[in-house]
Order: C-alpha cells, then structure tokens, then sequence
C-alpha cells in the first residue's frame, strides 16, 4: 500500500512541476511579446521557441512516466509468488 502513495505523490509532484514550468514559460514568452511591440518575425520566434519548450517538457514528462510505469508493471508480473506463511 505504501509503494502506490508514493507512486501517487511522485506522480502529482512531477505535474505539478510541469505545469508550472509551462506556465512560467508562458509567462514568460507572453510579457517578450508585448515588450518587443510589434516586431512580428520576433515575435514568431519568440512563441516558436516558447512552443518547443513547452512540448518537449511535457512530452518528457510523459515519456519518462510511461517507462516508468512499464517497468514497475513488468517488475511486478515477473516477481515470484511468495509462499504463505504457516503459523
């Protein structure tokens, strides 16, 4: 019971600090935008850049999350079955 509340936190955790990241990034493109006012091939790669960092973070995320849960599916099917105990 214990290993799935940690599963759970280090799972929340981890969005949480995506998510956050993302909006910061987002922040951050937004404010470079309005200060740049009006130059528009700046801006493009100013929200180009924002774009791939936010994809690739999050992808990250999920990829690493998707190893991670396939490696604990497969670790669990192949441990071997304790026996019962007789007391």
């Amino acid at each position: 019971m214990q290993d799935t509340e940690l599963e759970k936190t280090r799972a929340r955790y981890g969005l949480l600090a995506v998510i956050i990241s993302n909006l910061a990034i987002a922040g951050v493109a937004i404010f470079g935008v309005w200060r740049l006012g009006g130059d528009k091939s700046v801006m493009v790669g100013v929200l180009t850049a924002a774009f791939t960092a936010v994809s690739s973070m999050t992808t990250a995320y999920l990829g690493i999350k998707a190893v991670s849960n396939t490696a604990k599916s497969m670790a669990a099917r192949d441990k071997p079955a304790s026996a019962p105990e007789h007391g």
